[in-house]
């Protein structure tokens, strides 16, 4: 079924993003490593791996405040790889959009490679754990459903993508599956249905995590060759569709 394009909305202001550490700065963990106290260098190193965590994610949540004063109020978005909803709730509080589309598979994976991954093992451990975490997510977003603000799609995000016309978004937030192939494909099929001048955001870039990059190696290949221009590539990357 098809959505039907929304009249295009103007782009808010710009914002300041703020960089997080990434996981190879050696040099911060040594010096951290040698300043700290502790009974031993093993327990310093522990230490200072724990510190930096909370110190990446301090600065992970400023680049994604700062992204949301990017994305105009009152547009039409959507947010590829839900979750619990979490970011989806801050998305509805700041940016306050006409309508916000959800898409998430909510599957677990069971195929090699996913170990490390929060759907594949780390965090939830079958399907019918993903299928609590999709109920949870109808539940908190009830009341928007209500009102035709929020609408749920459940399944592969680049098949879900096909179904809107092209230009009916004013962004798309892109943290789904983020092996090199599904962030390329969630960028080619999702740029067709953003809007000239609208934004195609995500999370990720310069992360290395279990997805070996694939997600900075795909929005590196695709701004090569696109109609879309980058704005910021920090974790939080923006590009501008021209």
């Amino acid at each position: 079924m098809q959505v039907r394009a929304e009249r295009p909305l103007g782009q808010g202001a710009k914002g300041n993003v703020y960089g997080g550490l990434s996981k190879g700065d050696s040099s911060v963990s040594t010096c951290l490593g040698h300043s700290l106290p502790g009974p031993g260098r093993a327990a310093r190193r522990l230490r200072a791996r724990r510190f930096l965590r909370r110190f990446r994610k301090v600065f992970a949540g400023d680049e994604r405040g700062d992204l949301l004063n990017l994305l105009p109020k009152g547009s039409v978005g959507a947010e590829i790889g839900v979750w619990r909803g979490d970011f989806s709730s801050r998305l509805l509080s700041v940016v306050r959009p006409a309508r916000l589309h959800l898409v998430d598979p909510w599957k677990f994976e069971t195929s090699s490679g996913y170990e490390r991954s929060r759907y594949g093992g780390a965090v939830v451990k079958n399907q019918a754990e993903m299928d609590a975490i999709y109920e949870t997510v109808l539940r908190r977003f009830a009341q928007e459903a209500e009102t035709g603000v929020v609408l749920v799609h459940r399944g592969p995000s680049a098949q879900i993508g096909m179904r809107f016309d092209d230009a009916y978004f004013d962004w798309v937030y892109i943290d789904g599956n983020h092996l090199y192939e599904y962030v390329k494909r969630d960028l080619e099929v999702f740029a067709t249905k953003v809007k000239p001048g609208g934004l195609l955001t995500g999370d990720d870039y310069g992360v290395r995590g279990w997805w070996e990059h694939g997600v900075t190696r795909a929005v590196d290949e695709f701004v090569t060759g696109s109609a879309c221009e980058p704005v910021r590539l920090r974790r939080q990357f923006v590009l501008r569709k021209v």
